[in-house]
């Protein structure tokens, strides 16, 4: 009768193959993981997608519709009076709007690629500072321009109303012309 060697060289070959499963045991733990991680980074995808194309389509749009229709429209219906502290809300608003762009020009490329899931990293500081910023922008207009405007256009209702037409105007695609 032959007995196995339990020599701990003997036992080697099994040992090793016992480490090996511990060691695919540990990385499938890991795998398990994965599903749960793959719905946040879709989201985090899926918001940086969003974030890009309303920054380029709505929000850049409605500066340029603030600065060239309705400031102009509100201070030309000023009062001489109210001219002088409307142009300083509307310096002062203007000046936001670059500064708002500008931090928005630094994380947007970051968005992209995270929109892309080709990156993860996005300064988080000046994503932070973004909101905070536009926050305090969009409550002092509404607290302290859009009343006065009302105030200002409301006088005289074909204000009110050119100002209306001129937004419908700059938002409406023009025909493009049929050549036969």
């Amino acid at each position: 009768m032959t007995r196995p060697d339990d020599t701990p060289a003997a036992q080697q070959p099994l040992a090793d193959f016992s480490q090996c499963h511990a060691g695919i045991l540990r990385k499938l733990d890991g795998l398990e993981e994965l599903p749960a991680l793959l719905a946040p980074a879709a989201r985090a995808r899926e918001l940086a997608e969003c974030s890009v194309e309303f920054f380029c389509e709505a929000i850049f749009e409605h500066h340029l519709d603030e600065e060239r229709e309705l400031f102009p429209a509100v201070l030309t219906s000023a009062t001489p009076e109210e001219r002088g502290r409307l142009q300083a809300i509307v310096r002062r608003l203007t000046d936001e709007h670059r500064a708002l762009e500008s931090l928005w020009k630094r994380l947007e490329g970051d968005l992209k690629r995270v929109a892309k899931g080709q990156a993860f990293e996005v300064d988080t500081e000046a994503l932070q500072t973004l909101v905070s910023q536009y926050r305090a922008h969009a409550r002092y207009e509404e607290e302290t321009f859009l009343p006065l405007a009302q105030a200002i256009l409301g006088r005289n209702g074909d204000h009110m109303a050119a100002l209306g037409l001129a937004l419908h105007v700059r938002h409406t695609p023009m025909p493009v012309p049929a050549y036969v």
